[in-house]
């Protein structure tokens, strides 16, 4: 007797892929006739092949009761992500791999994998995340009853402390461990990270999916073109996703520079939606560079007074700020990132930074 799969309502090895697909979809594969898939769980990827597998290895413990199926868009991977995906056919019956080769950019590999969606749902997940166990069983049941839902962020499982300090920037709290999101700008709405973000399809089509127009911030933009038609985020605690930061410094800074410069792309986009607007945003954005280069020129003072530190330890120097932590640089590099492209979307937008 066939073994039930934790991954879906069928036995495993009920579904096999298609070997032959219509034309133009030749990775598209489909689930057999009578199928009714509840959930599609699309996983963009591009070059996934160090954290793929963790991913699928969370999905495949999985359980809920209705059929559900994952979808991994591949971007054009040159890597071995391809390779560790197939791995996955047994356990992960419901697997499919969509070409998304196209163009590149994570909003395009989204929207071609909900094209290739056959649930009444969709959910979106990262490639280098990790779902937690019950994830799909409460995001499926959360869209039995909203339109649209976003999963609780973990973030200590994956990372480093100096690294969630830098993601954090020292406030103690990196976004989404308690509820939603919210912006300073208009619409003035509630957002979610893209990792985790569950909507219905007829939903998802009628907005025109994610604007791939948008490299980073699209999940952003998304969320506020959703709402604006009416239909109301739902935050689920009981679908959690554990997320991976960046572990590098360079890594940190890059990250902080596109958010901060898409950031206002998005906000050119709906600033006219609300009469209420931006607070002395030039002032802001000039009282964020003095409050780093003030911290920045006193570590440099720190960095040359150090011999007379270890010998005068009474007096002024007492009083200079210390190297504590990598954690601090990591803060400072994400500072440094997120007012460099701050300057950069506003430059690019011709508007005020944000």
């Amino acid at each position: 007797m066939p073994r039930k799969c934790a991954y879906s309502a069928f036995p495993l090895g009920y579904y096999r892929p298609a070997k032959v697909t219509p034309p133009g979809l030749e990775r598209w594969e489909f689930p057999p006739p009578g199928v009714s898939m509840k959930l599609s769980v699309i996983v963009p990827c591009y070059n996934g092949a160090d954290t793929i597998a963790t991913q699928l290895e969370a999905l495949a413990k999985q359980c809920w009761s209705e059929p559900w199926e994952v979808i991994v868009s591949d971007n054009g991977s040159t890597d071995d992500s391809l390779a560790i995906v197939e791995r996955y056919r047994s356990t992960l019956p419901h697997l499919r791999i969509v070409d998304a080769s196209a163009r590149r950019g994570q909003p395009y590999a989204m929207n071609v994998g909900a094209q290739a969606a056959t649930g009444d749902a969709i959910a979106f997940c990262d490639a280098d995340d990790e779902m937690a166990l019950g994830w799909v069983a409460a995001l499926g049941e959360a869209l039995s009853r909203h339109d649209f839902v976003a999963s609780r962020f973990e973030f200590t499982k994956l990372n480093e402390p100096w690294a969630l300090e830098a993601r954090s920037c020292g406030h103690g709290t990196c976004g989404q461990e308690n509820g939603l999101q919210k912006i300073g700008y208009p619409p003035y709405l509630p957002f979610a990270g893209g990792c985790g973000l569950g909507v219905k399809k007829s939903i998802h089509e009628a907005v025109g999916g994610y604007d791939e127009s948008l490299p980073y911030l699209h999940d952003v933009d998304y969320c506020f073109k959703i709402q604006l038609m009416g239909v109301e985020l739902s935050f689920v605690p009981d679908a959690v996703i554990h997320i991976r930061c960046r572990h590098t410094f360079k890594g940190v800074f890059h990250q902080a520079r596109r958010w901060a410069e898409y950031n206002v792309t998005v906000y050119k986009k709906y600033k006219d939606v609300s009469t209420m607007k931006v607070s002395q945003p030039w002032h802001r954005y000039i009282s964020g560079w003095k409050s780093f280069l003030l911290i920045f020129v006193k570590w440099v003072v720190v960095l040359s007074l150090t011999p007379l530190y270890f010998t005068n330890q009474t007096g002024v120097l007492q009083h200079l700020p210390k190297f504590r932590s990598k954690g601090d640089i990591g803060v400072m590099t994400w500072r440094l990132g997120w007012l460099i492209g701050q300057l950069q979307g506003s430059v690019k937008n011709r508007v005020h930074p944000v």
